[in-house]
């Protein structure tokens, strides 16, 4: 966002010929109307804003103008201090709060350029900036014809940064509470970018054996679905298990390797075991120890999908 520290709290006295016209947001130019009417007021005219970078007015065309019609030499400016992409953006929401009202065209227009250059934006505060409802801002950018306007998060008008698919965002705090379990809620609701209670929402389902994304978001996730449901995922038939795993012990790289031979141990020490022989496991099982077995076997599930679909990410980004 734009931040307020970039906008000097004090004015100065420029010279009416230091200064450059304006990156305006309005698409059809000054108002000679209200140039002249502000040149016939008989009272000091707000400071106008400059981008000292540039020296680009940012707020206040129709009074420089207006302080031309009177004869001034000087004009009293506020000074703003950031980039000049955050400058267009102060110009119009500056513009939108006050003055001569800009139009819809105006804020339109404006809109789909905030979209451009900044949008990892969300709807919502891209509205705030040009008067739009964020509704209008979503068509707008549903309509913007360049890549940028296409991101995998947005930042809210709070500052913080949320994934744009709600089910990638608990996907990434699940993959935080594995990678790093002593971490707290507020932490992986911020290395995530979701909310507390979200983060919350996603431990317990977790800790239950339960998909951390619920059924209802996974229309959103490409395919891609919880560690508790396992479908939809390329997969060896239970009864080629066996060939495959012979296979990989034979290859080089897993053999001669540390990590390749700690691989294929734990892969050997958890092959499928049919419903038959589960169903002789589970008929000893003391009934004081399922619920904590059910608890251990999930968390387990979950690990192995997790490890699944790191190595299939990392096979699809080195093809």
């Amino acid at each position: 966002m734009v931040s307020n520290h970039a906008l000097s709290p004090e004015t100065e006295l420029v010279p009416l010929s230091a200064l450059r016209p304006a990156d305006s947001p309005r698409l059809a130019g000054e108002d000679a109307a209200h140039v002249l009417m502000l040149a016939e007021i008989d009272v000091p005219l707000p400071a106008i804003v400059v981008h000292r970078a540039t020296m680009r007015i940012i707020d206040g065309m129709h009074r420089f103008h207006a302080a031309h019609l009177r004869g001034d030499d000087e004009i009293e400016v506020r000074f703003f201090d950031g980039g000049a992409r955050d400058a267009f953006i102060l110009a119009v929401r500056l513009n939108a709060a006050h003055g001569l009202p800009l139009t819809q065209a105006d804020r339109a227009a404006a809109a789909a350029r905030i979209i451009d250059s900044h949008p990892q934006w969300s709807d919502r505060l891209i509205a705030s900036a040009s008067g739009l409802s964020h509704r209008t801002i979503a068509g707008i950018r549903r309509n913007s014809t360049g890549s940028s306007a296409r991101s995998n998060a947005r930042t809210g008008r709070d500052g913080r940064v949320r994934p744009l698919n709600a089910a990638e965002g608990r996907m990434l705090a699940f993959r935080v509470m594995t990678e790093r379990p002593e971490a707290s809620l507020r932490e992986i609701a911020e290395v995530a970018g979701i909310a507390v209670s979200t983060a919350r929402d996603v431990r317990e389902r977790v800790r239950l054996g339960q998909d951390p994304v619920p059924r209802k978001l996974r229309g959103d996730t490409g395919g891609e679905i919880g560690p508790a449901d396992g479908g939809g995922e390329s997969r060896v038939p239970s009864d080629e298990i066996g060939a495959v795993l012979d296979r990989l012990k034979r290859d080089p790289s897993l053999r001669f390797t540390d990590v390749g031979r700690t691989l294929l141990r734990l892969l050997d020490a958890t092959q499928v075991v049919s419903t038959d022989g589960w169903m002789r496991v589970v008929g000893g099982i003391p009934p004081h120890c399922t619920e904590t077995l059910a608890q251990v076997a999930r968390a387990c599930a979950e690990s192995w999908l997790y490890f699944a679909r790191e190595i299939e990410t990392r096979g699809r980004e080195s093809a």
